[in-house]
């Protein structure tokens, strides 16, 4: 079954994706970010999350995005992202874990974006069976300037 399209649908698409939009310059800025990685034998895992907003005199508008993955040659690995938005925050956590036997690895990182306020934090570990773990943090932390 074929579908015309017709000379007003075809005028109103012209219309919308030539009409411009402008953008609206911030009064104040800020991004974050934050990722590690851990390995460990065969294993390993990563995370990674990011933010950023921007205050005009219409408000405050804020982007979130965040992820994770884990590799392991025999064993199991998994991974798991969330992202949940409300009126008064934007969050995100990402999750990875690889596991062989006794040997493991995992990273977890954790963005958030509230009020003025931008935050993420990684951290990582790996470990080997009659080993000392090795482990990091990262953090990062952001006010937006007031006006």
């Amino acid at each position: 079954m074929s579908k015309k399209i017709t000379l007003a649908g075809l005028v109103l698409v012209a219309s919308v994706a030539t009409t411009p939009v402008f953008a609206q310059d911030c009064n104040s800025a800020g991004t974050v970010g934050s990722g590690g990685s851990a390995s460990a034998g065969g294993t390993s895992a990563s995370t990674l999350g990011t933010a950023g907003a921007c205050r005009t005199d219409d408000g405050t508008t804020a982007s979130i995005g965040s992820g994770g993955s884990a590799a392991t040659a025999e064993g199991k690995a998994r991974s798991q992202t969330k992202i949940n938005e409300n009126p008064e925050q934007l969050k995100a956590q990402s999750k990875a874990q690889a596991m062989d036997q006794g040997t493991f690895s995992k990273s977890q990182t954790k963005t958030r974006v509230k009020g003025d306020e931008l935050q993420s934090k990684t951290r990582s570990m790996s470990h080997v069976p009659g080993q000392k773990p090795v482990k990091s943090t990262t953090d990062s932390n952001v006010v937006l300037p007031q006006q």
